[in-house]
């Protein structure tokens, strides 16, 4: 909700992971919240903790995602249905709306939950717990972009 928490995870997992493929440069991978409360802030210490246990970079400033930013992106990965409801009504068009995805969706665990839980008032075992789950689906989901690429080019 606020960009401190998991989904600057996701934006740090998923850029290393795109790293490490060789394929940071084919994306534009950004993370915001809905609400502007902590519009310019670090991400939370927990979360980098952690991603420095895993060797991976959790850094950037909150922003909020406004309706202009479906404009800049093909894909709009919402972490819990919450911010899915609330990115709905955000879309200025169905074509937007269209581009609204759970980040759970790639996910090959997924239960009957597609919610990434929000850590902010646990402790560092619940950071590490949202850390498996975004690592599982960024894994899914850089296969199913570059599955869907390679799809694409034969």
């Amino acid at each position: 909700m606020g960009n401190i928490c998991r989904s600057p995870m996701a934006e740090g997992v998923f850029r290393h992971l795109a790293r490490q493929a060789g394929l940071e440069a084919v994306f534009d991978i950004e993370s915001a919240g809905l609400g502007g409360w902590h519009l310019g802030e670090a991400p939370d210490e927990r979360a980098q903790s952690v991603g420095r246990k895993h060797g991976i970079r959790i850094d950037g400033a909150a922003q909020q995602f406004l309706a202009v930013d479906f404009a800049r992106f093909d894909l709009v990965l919402a972490l819990d249905g919450e911010i899915e409801r609330g990115l709905q009504r955000l879309a200025p068009s169905a074509a937007a709306r269209a581009k609204i995805r759970y980040l759970r969706d790639f996910d090959p665990q997924v239960n009957h939950s597609r919610d990434v839980p929000d850590p902010y008032y646990g402790t560092t075992r619940h950071f590490e717990q949202v850390y498996e789950l975004v690592d599982r689906s960024c894994r899914g989901l850089l296969l199913s972009l570059t599955t869907t690429a390679t799809d694409a080019a034969d």
